[in-house]
């Protein structure tokens, strides 16, 4: 017998966190693991707009990091450690650095920018400029988070930062 995504558990308006706990759909937690997963939806777009392989590439590992993110998320502030000790991917300093290093080779470029943007120059840069946008409404979710009890790893905030900034810079370079 197959599996059905519609289990009905959460019928009840409530959902579980990683290790089983069971929360409001609209709990803080629930609102920054979803505000990731539309991020992660956005690129997804940005990546089918996009027809080089190698950035195709490069945002589908971002997209990879996403889902190592949102598991960290979904636990329990009392589940924290555990989650840590397990073998789920955890985003690292060497995801960080990997942004920081794109910001660097795009900033080389010379791009022109002043002030805000205006979305729309092109379909490519315009889904990158949703995802930077969603990238930083799931960035508000997180530090939010604070203030309800669940301390997300400083990474996590560092790293959802940076990558709002290199699709800041993705989508300018997509107007050029």
């Amino acid at each position: 017998m197959t599996r059905s995504i519609a289990t009905r558990t959460g019928d009840d308006g409530t959902t579980a966190l990683l290790y089983g706990q069971r929360v409001p759909k609209d709990h803080p937690q629930i609102e920054a693991v979803g505000a990731f997963d539309e991020l992660n939806a956005t690129l997804g777009a940005a990546k089918a707009a996009d027809a080089d392989p190698n950035r195709r590439a490069a945002l589908e590992h971002m997209q990879r990091d996403l889902v190592a993110l949102m598991g960290e998320l979904a636990c329990a502030e009392t589940d924290a450690a555990r989650y840590l000790e397990s073998k789920f991917t955890k985003i690292s300093d060497a995801d960080l650095t990997r942004l920081d290093d794109v910001v660097a080779a795009l900033e080389a470029r010379g791009l022109k920018f002043d002030g805000w943007a205006t979305p729309g120059a092109n379909p490519r840069a315009a889904a990158l400029d949703v995802a930077r946008a969603t990238a930083r409404r799931a960035e508000r979710r997180l530090v939010a988070l604070g203030a309800h009890g669940r301390h997300a790893r400083p990474l996590l905030l560092r790293y959802t930062n940076r990558l709002a900034d290199v699709l800041w810079l993705l989508a300018r370079e997509a107007e050029s």
